[in-house]
């Protein structure tokens, strides 16, 4: 079972959150996005309120979500993605129709995170303690400019059971360099909508030309220095982003 809330009357945005937190992530921005959105926070499977139940690849997720879209007869959302839920409105938007995409700090050159990754994957996959710990390193290393108040909250929402972490990882661990590469491009260039990519974390000098080749209507904005959770450092920039992408949206 896929859990969710929904909040707020007008057009339909939905959130979806970043690996081991829950739809509790974008608390701080609801409200706001309720006074003029219909508001649809998702939390993935087993994250959150939601089962745990095998698969948990980006395609099955976005699936997932689709799914909780049309049981409540929300068509043509607009699809705001935080890390790993980035890569999951990504997905959806290949698959299924959408108004349009936020991703938020998740970068879709995942051969960049592929290296990174495999460079700590020995303590990924060995015990609870040593698994914790390396989740808590990579998480530490993201903060950025959250303030405390901010991050206490997301740490006691986070929830990290290494076969979910595992299994969401499981393409970027185990696909040669090629592969997940194909698989990238042939994800991001069914994207036929505009496509915001917001970025407190560099994504690269090259990136955004990167991107545009696979996403016709991609853009790319970078808030520097913020780290990995730009729309909670400075939420109601975050907020008028949204308001203006929607704007861009009526005039496509």
């Amino acid at each position: 079972m896929i859990d969710f809330e929904r909040s707020g009357h007008g057009a339909p945005i939905v959130l979806v959150h970043g690996i081991t937190e829950s739809k509790r992530s974008w608390d701080p921005l609801v409200e706001r996005l309720a006074d003029t959105h219909e508001v649809l926070a998702v939390d993935l499977r087993g994250h959150g309120s939601s089962t745990k139940a095998e698969p948990y690849d980006i395609l099955t997720m976005a699936s997932d979500v689709h799914e909780v879209v049309e049981a409540s007869h929300i068509e043509e959302p607009l699809l705001i993605g935080h890390s790993l839920g980035g890569t999951v409105v990504s997905a959806y938007a290949a698959m299924f129709a959408t108004r349009g995409v936020i991703n938020v700090d998740q970068s879709m050159r995942l051969g960049d995170f592929q290296q990174s990754l495999r460079s700590v994957e020995p303590m990924l996959r060995g015990d609870e303690a040593t698994f914790r710990q390396v989740i808590d390193m990579v998480f530490d290393s993201m903060r950025g400019e959250l303030d405390e108040h901010e991050w206490a909250r997301l740490r006691s929402i986070r929830r990290a059971d290494q076969d979910v972490v595992l299994g969401v990882w499981s393409a970027v661990l185990e696909l040669d360099e090629g592969e997940l590469d194909a698989m990238v491009s042939a994800l991001a260039s069914a994207i036929e909508v505009p496509y915001l990519s917001v970025h407190g974390s560099e994504p690269g000098e090259d990136y955004e030309q990167w991107l545009s080749a696979l996403v016709m209507e991609s853009r790319v904005e970078r808030w520097p220095g913020l780290g990995h959770y730009p729309h909670l450092v400075d939420q109601e920039r975050f907020v008028q982003l949204v308001s203006d992408f929607e704007t861009t949206l009526k005039k496509v």
